[in-house]
């Protein structure tokens, strides 16, 4: 990795220079679209971990500091953050990417496909971009690169960040998004707006997805432990069987999102994903562990899932005579990730003139998470969605994001980079 870096700064740099005049914004682009391409694909090949992603972040920040950047490193971990400062009064505006990988085995055939191997939870993995954040990287570089040439056009400041562990920290460690926030990422110099992207590889190239509230989920792990009373599996009358018990419990749930929440205005989801208990068939155990996660689209709808959780798990164990104990959020929790309707009506045109009015969708939200939702619970900020797919594969055979397939189309980047820097552009001009 350390043999390649020089390479891809050198190529970057002989195709800009800091100091040339300024021009349009689609010249730009289209000059350091072959870079960006070269840089995702660096970072598709040589994948980090969450909280690992040590290399990476080396090559992230002596780029920024080739352009002439004030860069910062270390933060949150592995983080990387620069600032560009117009030298004009006006808004902070932060842009971010998402750094880390997973822990996948990548089955895609291209000459840049991974082969990195690590350790996850005590596990040997393979480690895959399986969720495009090589591409996300390769953007905020690419809009990095365009925006410093065009540093006479903008107003005020605009701040890179390069966040690791979106994944999830691994565990008993903290990160990502939450730990920035907590380091001041959003502080000195005091963040305006800050936009973010998601490439989506079920999503045309040359499309933008954009909702106003709620687009993606909040995230609540939770944890029920149900202890009873333990017997022989041939004398039943003898025990409080905490199996038959977190049976109830779970059916109870069901009945939150079918017959408790509002379902027109926001979706909803309760799920129980792990089960443990017992070690016999002969043996009704003593205990028995739920694991499950819970999604939700309104600071409502969450409130009104809590509570309703708290008494069904609570009121069925007493009436089975067992005790039950409920854990939540268990370990982590995301807000929900909310573009504000006035902040995403003002940009709109800006989306419009960049992608074309055609090619501006309204998505339905999704259950999936973000953590980019801790920076907008600071400061507004608007998360968007770029096409990856490219447009003569059906749907149905787009690959899905976390997967060993997943796969995206390359010039689905020129127009993030574009996104990346109008939306930096408008902003700082208008306010």
């Amino acid at each position: 990795m350390k043999k390649i870096l020089p390479i891809l700064l050198l190529g970057a740099s002989c195709t800009f220079s800091v100091s040339a005049a300024p021009t349009s914004v689609d010249t730009l682009v289209n000059q350091v679209e072959s870079d960006v391409i070269k840089w995702r694909r660096h970072f598709h090949q040589h994948p980090e971990l969450s909280n690992r992603e040590f290399e990476t972040a080396k090559t992230i920040a002596n780029y920024m500091r080739s352009l002439g950047l004030q860069v910062q490193t270390g933060v949150a971990k592995t983080g990387v953050v620069a600032v560009l400062d117009s030298g004009k009064p006006g808004p902070v505006v932060a842009l971010r990417a998402d750094i880390d990988a997973l822990p996948v085995i990548e089955r895609v055939k291209l000459p840049f496909a991974s082969k990195v191997t690590s350790t996850y939870n005590g596990q040997k993995v393979g480690v895959m971009h399986a969720c495009g954040h090589d591409t996300h990287i390769a953007m905020l570089m690419g809009a990095a690169t365009v925006l410093t040439k065009m540093k006479d056009k903008l107003r005020g400041k605009v701040k890179f960040i390069f966040q690791p562990a979106e994944e999830g920290a691994p565990a008993g460690e903290q990160g990502g998004a939450d730990l920035m926030v907590k380091e001041g990422v959003l502080k000195n110099p005091d963040v305006d707006v800050i936009f973010g992207l998601h490439i989506s590889a079920k999503r045309d190239v040359g499309t933008v997805a954009y909702r106003e509230g709620g687009i993606m989920a909040a995230v609540d792990p939770f944890k029920i432990v149900v202890k009873g009373k333990q017997s022989h599996g041939a004398y039943p009358w003898n025990s409080v069987d905490p199996i038959v018990t977190s049976a109830q419990i779970i059916m109870g749930l069901q009945t939150i999102v079918s017959r408790e929440v509002k379902l027109i205005d926001s979706a909803a989801v309760v799920t129980v994903g792990m089960i443990h208990g017992g070690n016999r068939s002969n043996i009704i155990p003593e205990q028995v562990e739920l694991v499950g996660t819970i999604r939700t689209l309104n600071p409502d709808t969450r409130k009104k899932i809590h509570q309703s959780m708290a008494n069904k798990v609570d009121f069925i164990a007493k009436s089975m005579g067992a005790t039950a104990e409920l854990t939540l959020p268990l370990d982590y929790s995301y807000p929900i990730t909310y573009n504000p309707p006035k902040l995403m009506r003002k940009m709109l045109p800006t989306l419009t003139r960049t992608a074309g009015e055609k090619n501006v969708l309204i998505t339905d939200a999704v259950t999936g998470a973000e953590d980019f939702s801790f920076f907008q619970e600071k400061v507004p900020g608007l998360y968007l969605f770029v096409g990856g797919k490219a447009r003569d594969i059906p749907l149905s055979q787009a690959p899905d994001h976390h997967t060993p397939e997943f796969k995206i189309d390359e010039s689905g980047m020129k127009l993030g980079v574009k996104l990346l820097t109008n939306l930096t552009l408008d902003y700082s001009q208008k306010h």
